[in-house]
């Protein structure tokens, strides 16, 4: 007869080890990139690609294709660019539109991140007002300018109505979106926890919606951007001011090409520069601390 086979003696699992493990998965891991490689891979792409846009442009000009009143030379934008500079004119024009993008933006996060917790949690708003936010998303904020003149005249309120109504859905549906990609045992902890309506909104829901609410925090500027150049290249009286918009349409109304694409040159590096400044700091900020990475 055969020995009982025996069988190694266990060994003590050690939970410590295990859970420190586990930790370091979780922990975020940033690998260190040298300054100057850091640098050039961000300045150098689109230094390229500006100078190849602007190569292609002086060809095209050079070519006589296009008369001169239609396709001015780059260097006739950058003289009418250096003229407004020089004037003065330049910062009353960027101060007063981008003033008022900044304080219809704040409105906008103001208004619609209870709003977009309503819709996101409570099942009867989200049936009623849901699908009529996602349609407000789509629709041009410059249909819904004329109606501002009618019922404000050309004062400021068409403005930030207009810009309010660009931003609003934006913001609203990205923090619906955050929300419904909240794992549900978080706010089930919470709730046993003690947490109330309030508390489980401050302390769970907006912290772990935060990356879906940021993203569309930035859609919410883009459009509440777009929104306001809209506006002001329509509503334009001498008590609004000449913001970036109205000073796109002072160029066209002179005929002025060279004061059309400045103007237009002015929109973009605003936009994307309070984009880059402003947004894309966060955003890295809150990704690193989830850690995922900012392609």
């Amino acid at each position: 007869m055969a020995a009982p086979e025996v069988l190694p003696e266990a060994r003590p699992v050690d939970t410590a080890a295990v859970g420190a493990g586990l930790d370091a998965l979780d922990t975020p891991t940033t690998a260190r990139e040298p300054v100057l490689r850091r640098v050039l891979s961000t300045v150098l792409p689109p230094l390229i690609a500006l100078a190849l846009f602007f190569g292609v442009w002086q060809a095209v000009w050079a070519s006589a294709v296009y008369p001169e009143y239609q396709l001015p030379a780059p260097l006739a934008v950058w003289h009418e660019f250096v003229d407004t500079v020089v004037d003065g004119r330049i910062w009353d024009i960027v101060w007063t539109s981008v003033h008022r993008a900044v304080l219809g933006f704040l409105a906008s996060v103001v208004i619609a991140t209870p709003l977009g917790l309503l819709v996101a949690k409570v099942r009867v708003v989200r049936a009623a007002i849901g699908p009529l936010l996602a349609g407000m998303q789509s629709l041009p904020s410059v249909a819904w300018v004329p109606a501002a003149v009618l019922w404000f005249g050309l004062t400021d309120a068409t403005i930030y109505f207009v810009v309010l109504l660009g931003a609003i859905p934006s913001i609203a549906n990205g923090l619906v979106a955050g929300i419904d990609q909240v794992p549900p045992i978080l706010p089930r902890v919470g709730k046993v926890m003690g947490a109330g309506r309030l508390d489980s909104a401050r302390l769970i829901l907006l912290p772990a919606a935060l990356p879906g609410y940021l993203s569309g925090c930035k859609q919410g500027w883009a459009f509440s951007w777009r929104s306001l150049m809209a506006a002001e290249i329509i509503a334009t009286s001498p008590q609004l001011g000449i913001g970036l918009g109205a000073y796109l349409k002072e160029g066209s109304d002179f005929n002025s090409m060279p004061g059309v694409i400045a103007a237009i040159f002015l929109i973009l590096l605003v936009g994307v520069g309070i984009e880059l400044l402003v947004f894309r700091p966060i955003e890295r900020r809150v990704l690193q601390a989830r850690g995922l990475a900012l392609t």
